[in-house]
């Protein structure tokens, strides 16, 4: 029986991607997207207004904290889109500006490495010095010319691998740098990374929670379902809101949305090579998903 070509379940911008073959269906399955909600809305929003703040002598700070592959990531690399660096190139001044500036806590951070981060993001790994005072020095030399207004931390928390005493001068760091450099700072952590803030008193005054709970079974969880159905190519409907169906999702992702959409991934593949072009209860039991829960109790 002949498809039809016009696929009235998806999004427009998906119906032409249901006519490539199975391999090329695969890969936009398996490629990252963005889907908005209420929640990453609200946080970017955020994000935005303290990026608006003029330079003054105590910035606001934010804290995007939530567990572990809860979507924290996505919004982060959603706002970094939204606020490009400008190469030098084109620029009236001959400098190239960061806005937006993204590094990453190390493991078993310091200050050294810290400043090695900045230095390894702004693409100068090769050029700072190896003392603490140069790369300090060279990193917020650097910040200033090339205009960073706000400095995102991810894995904030790494701060918490460290010895008591490092995890204070790395706190007093963060407390120094907004001060310095005038800027807003935003953490990106777990729970752990809440923690370490609050153990500050002068920090957990300045750095505004904004919380990413696990998912409930509400009417945005059903919404994001039946966006990610009109988003994947598959030829046939596979009623995502459905309650079977969005009950077992619910179950087996324990309300973790990049668990969520790892389970509607691998269904969805499994439903192209099958050749059964939409999402069962079967599909789901087929792509071998297991749940975070029971990876942890996984016996070697």
């Amino acid at each position: 029986m002949e498809l039809s070509t016009d696929y009235p379940h998806l999004h427009p911008s998906a119906r032409a991607w249901a006519d490539e073959d199975a391999a090329s269906r695969i890969r936009r399955v398996r490629a990252d997207r963005w889907i908005g909600y209420a929640r990453a809305d609200t946080a970017l929003a955020a994000f935005d207004d303290v990026l608006s703040f003029p330079k003054r002598t105590r910035m606001p700070n934010l804290l995007l904290v939530g567990q572990t592959n809860n979507g924290k990531t996505m919004i982060v690399e959603k706002f970094r889109r939204s606020h490009p660096p400008t190469a030098a190139t084109d620029t009236a001044d001959g400098v190239a500006h960061v806005p937006v500036l993204k590094i990453q806590m190390p493991a078993g951070p310091d200050e050294r490495r810290f400043f090695g981060a900045i230095l390894e993001e702004l693409g100068m790994g090769q050029w700072h010095g190896g003392n603490l005072a140069g790369r300090q020095s060279d990193a917020l030399r650097l910040m200033r010319m090339v205009d960073v207004r706000m400095l995102i931390i991810d894995e904030l928390h790494n701060i918490l691998s460290g010895a008591r005493n490092q995890q204070r001068r790395l706190l007093n760091l963060l407390r120094w740098l907004g001060n310095e450099l005038q800027i807003p700072l935003i953490g990106v952590g777990t729970v752990e990374a809440l923690y370490a803030i609050r153990s500050d008193d002068q920090l957990a005054s300045r750095f505004e929670p904004v919380p990413l709970p696990l998912w409930t079974e509400g009417a945005e969880y059903l919404r994001l379902l039946s966006t990610l159905e009109a988003l994947l190519p598959l030829r046939k409907p596979s009623g995502l809101a459905g309650p079977v169906l969005a009950g077992t999702i619910f179950t087996r992702s324990e309300g973790v949305l990049g668990e969520i959409v790892a389970i509607i991934i691998r269904a969805a593949v499994e439903a192209i090579s099958s050749g059964a072009e939409a999402i069962t209860l079967r599909m789901i039991e087929r792509s071998r998903f297991t749940s975070p829960s029971d990876r942890r109790r996984v016996e070697i």
